[in-house]
């Protein structure tokens, strides 16, 4: 997992392996259960809507309602992460959103529908900001877009498995005579509760409370970070307190300029999730394309499997060059045109290669990002400010998926919702490019000098 390096140490090598290996995969795995209760709505829409009378303007509005009691949790309960500490509050957050995503198998009315999705996005808010703070603190500047990147596998995972195990529980409800999407969101709900109460006793806040670590290692991983605070630009000079901290990151235009960036990207990630089953259901009607409820499902998952591959790549080059915003805008505006161009050409395996594409670009994009922030924050002032650029880059989550339902309705094609999706992809990964740079805060050894460790971050 990670790449050997000329100026590599065999203590730093152990240590990274070490961590890597008791955090990485389990936070994976956290993720997958996630993305599995948020985004298993695209595969119940297939039976759902016709079943309690759901329009597709009405089915956007309650996909992406999630994300507004996202965006009004999310920067308090990062917070509260960093009080508590991510054991404590991965935990809780896990378990009540797991008891949401099972309440949704009863529901009854479009009424309840978007009740139970805004509850969703509160429960849940803080959990993927949470795990980047958290790596932050686990992992030096130098290492962190490939484990934020092998982190974010657990979304194109969650697609992989999710789309047949989804409209295989569907089937077999319908086969047992069970509502099948009903069965499904109960199932899909079942590990999110488990999981939170291991999470309890599994995860470490921080490196100093690491048992499993030899003293040598968490000396070094502390020293090593301890000297990366220092060089952030917000903790230069006297160490402000933790309101100013927060006060500070929350008033930062260069944060705000990454909650708008981001926005733009998570556009085309969201109406992905959300719509790319009914895009596909919809190859019926305008190509007399019949797609069943299995076949869909698999198709579903091919762009998330591409893209699983092509993430860890573009990030291990982004985290070797030391160079980020190219990569992240390149990616996306590689997303933008794509899905753009095969929505005009309009023939159904052209489109399913553009959603290809456009699934690489935007979680490549995404990988990318996020090591961008934990190198200008610090403290509650990056569990603050990370929450902030993920809630309101989230938001289009809301305004994505509101948007494409809307327009379909109005059009009877999905065309112009997405069109308008990539033109947001692309303005995100535009301005990713244009963004100012802040130098790497990476730790030299002795007597080197951090410029020739690497260039901008």
């Amino acid at each position: 997992m990670i790449t050997p390096h000329p100026e590599i140490s065999e203590i730093e090598r152990q240590t990274i392996k070490r961590v890597t290996k008791r955090l990485i995969p389990f936070l994976v795995l956290l993720f997958v259960v996630a993305f599995l209760d948020r985004n298993n709505v695209g595969f119940a829409a297939l039976r759902m809507n016709d079943d309690i009378g759901i329009s597709q303007t009405i089915y956007g509005l309650g996909a992406g309602i999630f994300f507004l009691g996202y965006f009004m949790f999310e920067v308090p309960s990062n917070v509260l992460l960093h009080r508590f500490g991510a054991r404590v509050w991965l935990a809780r957050i896990m378990v009540t959103w797991g008891i949401i995503a099972g309440a949704m198998g009863f529901l009854q009315t479009a009424g309840h529908f978007i009740t139970l999705r805004v509850l969703l996005g509160i429960a849940e808010a803080g959990f993927f900001p949470g795990v980047i703070y958290l790596l932050s603190l686990w992992f030096p500047a130098r290492y962190r877009a490939r484990m934020i990147a092998t982190f974010y596998l657990g979304v194109p995972i969650a697609q992989v498995v999710g789309a047949p195990l989804s409209v295989g529980l569907i089937s077999l409800g319908d086969s047992i005579g069970v509502v099948g999407w009903r069965l499904m969101y109960i199932a899909e709900a079942v590990p999110a509760v488990i999981l939170g109460v291991v999470c309890y006793f599994y995860l470490t806040d921080r490196p100093a409370d690491a048992k499993w670590l030899t003293n040598e290692q968490r000396a070094w991983l502390m020293n090593t970070l301890d000297q990366e605070e220092r060089a952030k630009p917000l903790v230069v000079g006297v160490q402000p307190t933790k309101g100013q901290m927060i006060r500070k990151a929350l008033a930062s235009r260069q944060v705000w300029m990454l909650a708008l960036v981001y926005f733009g990207i998570t556009s085309g990630s969201n109406a992905m999730n959300f719509f790319m089953p009914t895009v596909l259901a919809s190859f019926r009607a305008s190509f007399g394309l019949e797609i069943g409820l299995m076949q869909n499902g698999f198709i579903t998952a091919i762009p998330y499997a591409v893209a699983a591959v092509a993430m860890i790549a573009w990030s291990r080059r982004s985290d070797r060059l030391q160079e980020r915003h190219w990569h992240a805008g390149g990616a996306a505006i590689l997303a933008a045109v794509s899905i753009a161009v095969a929505l005009l050409i309009n023939q159904p395996w052209i489109i399913v290669i553009g959603f290809v594409l456009l699934a690489i670009g935007v979680y490549s994009a995404i990988n990318v990002f996020w090591a961008v922030p934990g190198q200008v924050l610090t403290g509650v002032g990056a569990a603050a400010g990370i929450g902030l650029i993920n809630s309101i880059g989230n938001l289009s989550g809301f305004t994505g998926p509101y948007l494409t339902g809307f327009l379909f309705n109005l059009t009877g094609s999905y065309t112009p919702g997405f069109l308008i999706i990539a033109a947001l992809v692309g303005a995100g990964g535009l301005g990713m490019v244009l963004m100012p740079r802040n130098p790497a805060p990476l730790v030299a050894a002795p007597g080197t000098p951090v410029d020739a460790l690497g260039g901008k971050a």
